[in-house]
């Protein structure tokens, strides 16, 4: 909960951030997987993202345009040991209210995300850091305790 805190607050994961080189993310974390596209267009192709387990850093021009958290709400997730120091895993089940309860708890102001709430999903959106958090609703593969209750899928951050 800490690191999803941190990054809302701030829009950092320890040294990662938007705009600095991927090079540079590389040299931090280690070489990333590469997403399809990148491997059949080359490098320089925008907009797709560099994978560590549930890491992913969007990269355009060569630069981290993007920052993703992936969960999946039931299971355990694996973050490179920069992001999450000393834990090769983490539990993935983060109940909406648990999120919204620790970034009250920690100042960081947080609004209803229009764009992304709908139907069976909601969003909230961090200031001054603008990092989305995206909820929604298990689906029956999800093994959770709440199956009615609001999980947290992702949280992402990107440059405008």
């Amino acid at each position: 909960m800490d690191v999803l805190v941190a990054f809302a607050r701030t829009g950092r994961i320890g040294p990662l951030h938007c705009g600095m080189p991927l090079t540079d993310a590389e040299d931090l974390l280690g070489r990333g997987r590469p997403h399809p596209a990148i491997l059949m267009k080359g490098p320089d192709v925008d907009g797709y993202p560099y994978s560590w387990d549930g890491l992913q850093l969007v990269v355009t021009r060569r630069a981290v345009s993007g920052i993703w958290i992936s969960l999946w709400p039931g299971s355990t997730a694996k973050l490179p040991d920069l992001v999450l120091p000393d834990s090769e895993s983490f539990e993935a089940t983060v109940l909406s209210e648990e999120l919204v309860a620790a970034l009250d708890t920690a100042g960081c102001e947080h609004h209803v995300n229009g764009a992304l709430t709908f139907g069976g999903q909601s969003s909230i959106l961090t200031r001054p850091a603008d990092v989305c958090a995206v909820f929604s609703l298990p689906g029956r593969v999800n093994h959770v305790p709440h199956p009615d209750r609001h999980y947290l899928d992702v949280m992402h951050k990107h440059t405008a």
